[in-house]
This record gives C-alpha cells, structure tokens and sequence, in this order.
C-alpha cells in the first residue's frame, strides 16, 4: 500500500476511535445531565405547587380542594401522607402505584429512581403544609422521555460528526497528499540516481525535514557523480602513468633482447629501466596506500601524540633534501602542543608536504601551529611561485600535479590521513606569493 493511502488509513482509524469514544463518553454523560436537569425542575415545579398550596390549603380536610387543584396541572405525581404510608391523590394508573408499594419507594426517602417493570421515573418529593399532617408531593417523570431527548441530542451529534469526519478526512488527504507528493518526486530524483543521470536531476519544492532530505540526496548526488568523475579521471590517469613507464622499460628491453644497442647504450637503457622500474614501485606503492587509507579503518591507529616533536622529525628528515634544493626550514611551534592523530601517517603527510614546499619554494619553507580558541592550524608554507588558479580546486585530487610535481599522489595521500585524523586540510596562496597548507583540527587532542 502506498503511504498516502497508508497515512490517510491511519488518520480515518484514529479519528474514528476518537469520535467513539468522545460519543460513548457524551452519551454516558448526558443522560446523568438530563436526571439532574429535570430533578432540579421538578423540583422548581413542586415548589411553586406547594408554595400555591399552603397558602390557599391549611388543613386535611382540603385535600379534595388539593386534588382538583393539583389535576388541574397536567402533571404526573402523588399526594402521599407520610404518616400512614397513604396515597391521597395519584395522575397514574393504579397498578403503578401498586409496584411502587411493592418495592418500598413511597417510604425510602433515598430513592431518586423508581421502577416499575421495564420504566423507569425521575421523582422530586416536596414536603407540603409542614405545621399539619405530614403531607407530600411527589412529582415524576418518565425516563424514556429524557431518553427521547437524549437520543434526539445523539442523533444531531452523529450528523455532526459525520460531517466533521468527512471534512477532517478531505483535510487529511489534501495535507499528505502535499506531504507525500514532494516523496514521490524524489523517489524519481532517487531514480536518475540510480541510472546515473546526474545532468537530470531536478530540485523539488519541499518545507521541513523533507527539504533537508532532499538536499542531503542532492549533495549525496553532486558527490557521487564528483566520485565517479574523479574515479574515472583516476584509471585514465593511472593507466596514463603507468604506460608511459612501461613503454620506455619495454622499448629498452626488445632493444637490448635484440642487440640493437651498442654496450654503452645498453648501459644507459638498464640505467633508464632501472629508474623507471623505481618509479612505477613508487607509484604503485602509493596507489595501494591511499586504496588502504580508504578502506582500512582498522589500519589507522590514533593516539595522543606532541606536535613539536612530530614537526622536528620533519625538519631533520627534510634538512638534507632541503640543503640540496638550496632551501631553509623554518619550524615556529611552541613545546607541549598536542593532536590526536596517527603520528606515523600524520609523519607521512608532512613530509609529503614539506617535500612538496621544497620543490617549489624560492628559499624557505615555515612550518607553524597555531591554536584559535578550540582550532588548532598546522600551516606549511613555501615562498614559491604559488598554486595556479586552475588547480587550486582540484590540488588533492589523485594524479593532479604541478611543473615539478612527481606522480601527483602526495596530496591525495595528505587529504585522506588528515580527514581520517577528524581534521580538515584546505590550500590558498599566501602573502609571499608560495603556497600555503593549512591542516585544521576542531577540538582535537
């Protein structure tokens, strides 16, 4: 079943039990209501009765007088003499009157409801001329005719509920239809994602938590399809930096298998094999590192490590590339700061880094750290020539190099152990003109 029909199923049936119970519970009530309503006006009745009665009737020997008074008043009621346990005057028939002595109500005061074979009555007793012989008047109506009303009353309410039902039914299906059709539609965007039709994609109109489920389906998308891009521009890249390598190792090889070279040349063709052999371990190498760092969590092992120390190992592993390159190291970083990162990987990234610098820099390299209230910036810095605009988006992206760059894996290499430490590494070029790297710890360590 869809979920619009599913919602609307669900809001009928709780409205339903609603509207039962609030029913049962009105209907239970109401006739308690109506008896107290009509005691109260019996009541009233019997007093404005007796009030006309003792004033125009002051013995017993009047109750002729009261009784044609009191047939005048279309009412049903007794005159009862308390005293001898009598019915001096009665408007009902006289087996009810019979029933009623059978079962004591003329002289159990408590009784508000009296019964006679399948009827019931509503009664008031008024005491009548209280200075002479104990006289009352007992008025009683019918409960079938408070049932009537009761009835009556139910028979509207039901027209009424049946009426706002509808309506709340209409309403219902209106709201989830708003609610559903925004799913429904992206359930067609989920499609084209599925199909990879990432061109296709259209944003719907949403409000709420929907909205923010339509945009994380749209970013998902948006990397997704940035994914899928990077990971064909990887094995186009990849095969592209592989076979350049293996085309010089198989040229050379069929040379030298075929005495094409003279010795000194296939001196310089092993050489030249050698060294690309090298390169192609080398890229190999980092190609299953970054495929480790992204699928081997387990492999990353976080521990509370100091930063100068980690950033001094750097300067003295550098210091002799660095000297080569004509290049000065520069460490500004205060003892006792602290990251939480794997401090092998974490090693392996800045070199990659200061390499990097070194390549490129003028004259010197600065490694920093800098805190900012809960931040923590590590920042490599080169004077070099700066990052050209059409790389800076796509730096750390696999086979993505400069001029003087080596197999353009180091900074993809960089980014997955800095986001694998909960940090975040971004690029821009400083005031130098070099390029400065900026790795960004939020709360870490």
């Amino acid at each position: 079943m869809k979920l619009h029909y599913q919602l609307n199923a669900a809001f009928t049936t709780l409205l339903l039990i609603i509207m039962a119970v609030t029913g049962y519970v009105i209907y239970s009530l109401l006739l308690n209501l109506l008896v107290q309503n009509e005691q109260q006006q019996l009541e009233q009745k019997g007093e404005i009765l007796v009030s006309v009665m003792n004033e125009q009737y002051q013995s017993l020997g009047d109750v002729d007088k009261i009784s044609a008074f009191l047939q005048e008043q279309d009412l049903q009621l007794f005159l009862y003499n308390r005293q001898n346990n009598s019915v001096l005057y009665s408007t009902m028939p006289e087996e009810v009157v019979k029933g009623f002595y059978k079962n004591n109500y003329f002289s159990n005061a408590e009784s508000n409801l009296w019964e006679y074979h399948s009827d019931k009555y509503v009664i008031s007793r008024i005491l009548v001329l209280p200075r002479g012989a104990n006289l009352e008047l007992i008025l009683l109506t019918p409960m079938k005719d408070l049932q009537a009303v009761q009835h009556k009353f139910i028979e509207r309410l039901l027209i009424v509920f049946i009426i706002g039902a509808a309506v709340a039914v209409l309403l219902s299906y209106f709201l989830t239809n708003k609610l559903v059709t925004p799913l429904t539609r992206l359930k067609y965007q989920l499609k084209k994602i599925e199909k990879r039709k990432f061109d296709e994609i259209e944003p719907i109109q949403a409000t709420g938590e929907i909205r923010e489920v339509a945009k994380s389906v749209y970013d998902m998308a948006n990397e997704l399809s940035r994914y899928i891009s990077s990971q064909q521009s990887f094995f186009q890249n990849a095969s592209h930096e592989l076979k350049t390598p293996l085309m010089t190792i198989q040229g050379y090889a069929e040379g030298i298998k075929e005495n094409v070279f003279e010795e000194a040349e296939k001196e310089t063709g092993l050489e030249v094999m050698v060294t690309e052999v090298k390169r192609l371990k080398k890229i190999i190498n980092e190609m299953i590192l970054l495929a480790k760092l992204d699928s081997e969590q387990a492999a990353y092992d976080p521990e509370q490590i100091d930063a100068s120390e980690l950033v001094q190992q750097v300067a003295d592993r550098m210091l002799p590339f660095a000297s080569e390159n004509n290049v000065k190291l520069k460490v500004d970083i205060a003892e006792g700061m602290t990251i939480y990162a794997d401090g092998e990987k974490m090693l392996r990234a800045l070199l990659n880094l200061v390499v990097n610098g070194i390549r490129h820099a003028a004259s010197v390299v600065e490694i920093s750290f800098v805190t900012r209230g809960r931040q923590k910036l590590l920042i490599v810095e080169d004077d070099g020539d700066g990052i050209p605009p059409d790389l800076m988006d796509n730096i750390f992206h696999r086979f993505v190099k400069g001029k003087q760059g080596d197999t353009g894996l180091g900074l993809a290499i960089v980014r997955a152990i800095v986001e694998q430490s909960g940090g975040k590494i971004t690029v821009e070029n400083a005031e130098t003109g070099g390029a400065r790297f900026i790795i960004l710890f939020e709360g870490n360590g």
